[in-house]
């Protein structure tokens, strides 16, 4: 998915807080999942300035088995006056965190990620 890589790095603080966000309801594996945040690294960005990241999870994460592709969670995105502006998807693969996508329904593409505050979860 990734486009630009990067030099592995930890998550932001403003990544990791919409992986818990997402991960904080009914969601199979939230668990393991969220075990394995400390262990990511983001290594891609969806091309220069994007807000969407590709991760690795690093050695020592246990896998979610059986889990492959989007995660089944709604996060949508409003901005202050409530209106849906866009969702967060969080993507897995082989079982593993393996990207944070930013979707966006707004003619300019957003530069960061919103702020966790700002998104709706729903299960």
């Amino acid at each position: 998915m990734g486009t630009t890589p990067v030099p592995p790095r930890s998550l932001s603080g403003r990544e990791e807080a919409i992986l818990l966000k997402v991960l904080s309801g009914d969601v199979e594996g939230a668990a393991r999942f969220l075990g394995q945040i400390p262990f990511a690294k983001v290594v891609a960005t969806w091309g220069v300035g994007s807000p969407s990241v590709d991760l690795e999870v690093l050695a020592g994460a246990e896998a979610v088995r059986g889990m492959d592709g989007l995660l089944p969670v709604g996060a949508e995105v409003r901005d202050q006056s409530g209106e849906y502006i866009g969702e967060i998807l969080v993507w897995v693969d082989g079982g593993y965190l393996s990207a944070i996508e930013y979707a966006w329904v707004s003619d300019d593409r957003p530069t960061v990620l919103p702020d966790p505050a700002a998104l709706t979860v729903s299960h």
